[in-house]
């Protein structure tokens, strides 16, 4: 195993804080330019929810406010919404009402930044957790590279408030289990309990790391003969989140329990009645095929962060087989089962339990980086076969170096594509990944449509259609008032409309001339992810 020798502590010193400096740069340089994604303004309204709903319990002359007593924002036991977690909403929301001037444009660009300051939160968590299992912090950080260099996962760091928020505080609070295991300490334990709160108050599936939480004590148990300390560490965890969960979530303060009771089912199963586009065909999200997940996974993964973790998962089956689970009598072996659980017991219960999927994999995002761990370790394998096995030398480091140049090439591909990433197929054709598979989901590149339309047509209203509303108001949000006082939306049934913009969701086929002639199309790695159309 590779130790970070003394010589390379000057450069740890330097080359970290200059890592997460450049990105912490990067991102503020970038967040400005992305749109407003389909659930973007529904997920605010739930923070606003139930930041008014806590104002009316804790603060009441504030919940009388303006602010906060707009008609517009329901009561929290009204909202379909308010059983999904909303503790970062309705942070969001404080940091709105406090920093910005009420317009919806430097709200969302607030939004924005937020998020991807999650993400650098996970981007640490994950190289800290790739330090402590792989003992070099060149490891830890090439970890947090690789989650960097990720197209897809970059661009939702600046929107997706769920799924990635949530795989940065799964991220987090699977490093303080990995500490807490390290060195069995009440304060560790609490720590975790909060981290662990902090990703059930976001999404209820984080209830999985309770599961994941007493598994691996039982293990430690098991292996390390201290059950008596353990036991204060597992009171003080389960105390700590089940305190910390209900400071988070207006909702279980304002539901009985037999409400609570009859709610909690449906938590984790969230029904969505529309249909995916799967090798060319609309799938109703309910009846996706088993292999749904993994499809998704390997066509937007870069290609040598599947191939590595591939390898990395073999050399850990074939350890485990062969010493007969004896590894897990070492701290670094246990944290090799944990990123093993991590990464295939949600992929396996979302299989065997036939989970409603849709929009891609972004439910299960949050594996991602146990994917990433096990992906170092498959180089670490390749890198012992290029030490040990001359006939295989050059084998394995022409397989390197392929790697790194295809990781170079991922990155001058996210560059090209800006701020489209989330339109990244790592190597289907781009004819083909649009004729087999969603493109623009999220409905961002809505924004650019509206933008080119402003800017080549000079009159002073300008009507727009769309085949769906909600993509083209959410994108409005984001444009300056000047440019959302020019829009006026006509209904695609009606006469009026002069432009039709589209990205192509549950209509993947050509709209021909139906809705006028194409005037400016926006292509991403070959994928045209969405046309203007201009009436004849």
């Amino acid at each position: 195993m590779p130790t970070a020798s003394a010589s390379a502590q000057p450069l740890r010193r330097v080359g970290v804080p200059l890592f997460f400096g450049l990105l912490l740069l990067l991102g503020v340089w970038v967040y400005r330019d992305y749109g407003v994604s389909w659930d973007e303004a529904n997920n605010h309204l739930n923070g606003l929810v139930g930041l008014k709903y806590v104002a009316q319990v804790l603060v009441p002359k504030l919940a009388a406010r303006e602010a906060l007593n707009r008609p517009w924002i329901p009561d929290i036991r009204q909202f379909p919404d308010s059983d999904h977690g909303a503790a970062f909403e309705m942070a969001v929301s404080v940091l709105g009402y406090l920093f910005t001037d009420g317009d919806s444009r430097s709200f969302y660009l607030l939004r924005h930044l937020s998020v991807f300051l999650m993400f650098v939160m996970g981007v640490w968590a994950l190289y800290q957790l790739g330090k402590l299992r792989f003992q070099d912090w060149r490891l830890g950080l090439l970890g947090a590279s690789l989650l960097v260099v990720s197209p897809r996962m970059f661009a939702e760091a600046f929107y997706n408030g769920k799924d990635i928020v949530y795989m940065s505080l799964f991220l987090l609070a699977i490093y303080t289990l990995a500490r807490l295991l390290q060195r069995p300490t009440l304060m560790r334990a609490l720590v975790h309990g909060v981290a662990t709160a902090a990703a059930i108050d976001t999404r209820v599936q984080g209830l999985q790391l309770i599961i994941i939480t007493f598994a691996m004590l039982a293990l430690e148990a098991r292996f390390t003969k201290q059950p008596v300390k353990l036991s204060g560490c597992v009171l003080v965890y389960l105390v700590a989140t089940v305190v910390f969960v209900v400071m988070g979530w207006p909702y279980l303060w304002a539901t009985s329990v037999p409400d609570l009771l009859t709610a909690i089912p449906k938590m984790g199963v969230y029904p969505w009645p529309m249909t995916n586009l799967y090798f060319g065909h609309l799938i109703p999200a309910s009846r996706v095929p088993w292999h749904y997940t993994l499809v998704w996974i390997f066509i937007t993964t870069p290609l040598p962060y599947s191939f590595a973790a591939a390898i990395g998962f073999g050399s850990w089956l074939k350890e485990a087989v062969r010493t007969r689970l004896n590894t897990l009598h070492t701290f670094s072996g246990r944290l090799d089962f944990l990123i093993v659980l991590w990464l295939l017991a949600p992929i396996t219960f979302t299989i065997v339990f036939k989970s409603a999927l849709y929009d891609g994999w972004r439910h299960l995002y949050f594996v991602y980086p146990a994917l990433l761990l096990l992906a170092i370790r498959g180089l670490l394998s390749i890198g012992r076969v290029a030490k040990r096995y001359g006939q295989w030398r050059r084998l394995a480091l022409g397989t390197l170096v392929l790697a790194g140049s295809e990781v170079v090439h991922t990155a001058v591909c996210m560059v090209q594509m800006h701020p489209h990433e989330n339109a990244y197929f790592s190597f289907l054709p781009g004819s083909v990944a649009e004729r087999l598979f969603e493109r623009d989901y999220w409905g961002l590149s809505y924004r650019q449509g509206l933008e080119w339309v402003l800017a080549n047509d000079p009159a002073p209203q300008v009507p727009i259609s769309v085949p769906w509303y909600i993509t083209y108001y959410n994108n409005s949000l984001i444009l300056t008032p000047e440019q959302r006082a020019r829009l006026l939306y006509s209904h695609r049934d009606s006469a009026h409309f002069r432009y039709f913009i589209t990205a192509y969701r549950w209509h993947p086929q050509s709209y021909g001339d139906s809705v006028g002639h194409e005037v400016h199309a926006i292509r991403v790695g070959g994928v045209k992810i969405l046309s203007v159309f201009k009436k004849n």
